[in-house]
C-alpha cells in the first residue's frame, strides 16, 4: 500500500459567517518560531476590509438587540466548542509562539476560560455601569449602557490566541460587532477561531477575521466612516499614531495600545475592555403621581 499523503489545511478569512479567500487571491507564508513553513495565509486587501465592515454593520442590529442573557449563552457555547478542539489549538499555539506543549496548553485553557468569564458578564455589566442617578427635582434619571457599534480590533502580535480572545470577547459581549485583524506573524489560531465561531450559534458578521499585513488592513479600517471605534492593541507606536489621526475624521472611539512589556494577558481582566466600547444613554422622566395601578402618569 502506498504511503498516505497528508491533507494540508487551506486557511481562509472569516467574513459574514462565510470563509472567503482574499479577493486579491494573494497569500503569504506563515512560519513557526524556528522559521519552518506552516501554511499559506490569506493576504487581505482593502476590499476585504470594506467587505468585513459591511458584514459587521449588517449584523449589528440583531446582535445588539439580542438579550444580554442570550449573548452570554452564545459566548459560553464558543467556550464549549473550543474545549472540544483543544488539542488542535494547543498545537497551533505551540507552533505560533514557540512554546512547549504544556505551556501552550496553559494558554489555550486560559483563553477558553476567558470566553466563559466574559459570558458571565453579559447580563451584569449594565448594573455595574448603569443605574438611577440622584437629581434635584421631581424626575427619574436613569443611565444605561449601549454598544458603540462596529469596532475594528488589531489583535496582539505576540499572544496569538489568549491575547486575541482577550480583545475580541469583551467587544462582542457588550453587543458590538467587530472586524479583527489577526496577528501578522501568527494568524493561524485566529483564522481557526472562525471555524469555531461558525458552529457556535454566533450570527454571521458579528466577528469577522482578516489576516495579512496589519498596516495595510488597519489603515482603511481606521479611516472608514462606518467604523465606530478601533482598538490599537496590535499596532506599534508609529502605526498607532498614524491610525489615531486617521480615526479622527469621524470621531472614532480609540483604545490606545499599552507597551508590550506591560501587558499580562494571563491576568484576570477587569471591566475596562467592556466599558471602552459602551456609550451611556441617560433618560429623564417626571416622577408624576402614581395612579391606582402603580404606574406613573
Amino acid at each position: 500500500m502506498s504511503e498516505r499523503l497528508s491533507v494540508f489545511k487551506t486557511y481562509k478569512l472569516y467574513v459574514g459567517g462565510k470563509f472567503p479567500r482574499s479577493e486579491s487571491g494573494r497569500v503569504y507564508e506563515v512560519t513557526d518560531a524556528k522559521g519552518k513553513w506552516l501554511a499559506n495565509a490569506p493576504l487581505s486587501s482593502r476590499k476585504d476590509a470594506r467587505d468585513a465592515v459591511v458584514a459587521a454593520r449588517k449584523a449589528f442590529g440583531g446582535w445588539s438587540g439580542a438579550t444580554a442573557y442570550n449573548r452570554g449563552q452564545i459566548l459560553y457555547r464558543v467556550a464549549e466548542m473550543l474545549e472540544g478542539r483543544r488539542d488542535q489549538y494547543v498545537a497551533e499555539v505551540a507552533d505560533a509562539e514557540g512554546l512547549s506543549k504544556s505551556k501552550a496548553a496553559t494558554q489555550v485553557d486560559a483563553a477558553i476560560d476567558r470566553w466563559v468569564w466574559y459570558a458571565g458578564w453579559t447580563d451584569k455589566i449594565a448594573q455595574v455601569v448603569g443605574g438611577g442617578n440622584p437629581v434635584a427635582g421631581p424626575f427619574f434619571n436613569l443611565s444605561s449602557p449601549e454598544p458603540t457599534g462596529v469596532v475594528a480590533v488589531l489583535a496582539p502580535q505576540e499572544s496569538s490566541f489568549l491575547g486575541l480572545v482577550s480583545v475580541v470577547a469583551p467587544v462582542v459581549a457588550t453587543g458590538n460587532t467587530t472586524v479583527v485583524v489577526a496577528s501578522e506573524k501568527s494568524p493561524l489560531p485566529a483564522l481557526s477561531l472562525g471555524e469555531v465561531l461558525a458552529t457556535s450559534d454566533l450570527p454571521g458578521g458579528v466577528v469577522n477575521v482578516l489576516s495579512g499585513r496589519t498596516a495595510e488592513i488597519a489603515t482603511p479600517l481606521a479611516a472608514h466612516q462606518d467604523v465606530n471605534a478601533i482598538d490599537l492593541t496590535g499596532a506599534d507606536e508609529a502605526l498607532a499614531k498614524e491610525l489615531e489621526i486617521a480615526a479622527a475624521d469621524n470621531l472614532k472611539r480609540v483604545l490606545r495600545p499599552q507597551p508590550v512589556d506591560e501587558v499580562d494577558w494571563s491576568a484576570t481582566p477587569g471591566t475596562e475592555r467592556m466599558t471602552a466600547f459602551l456609550e451611556t444613554k441617560t433618560v429623564w422622566h417626571p416622577t408624576g403621581a402614581l395612579g391606582a395601578s402603580g404606574s406613573s402618569y
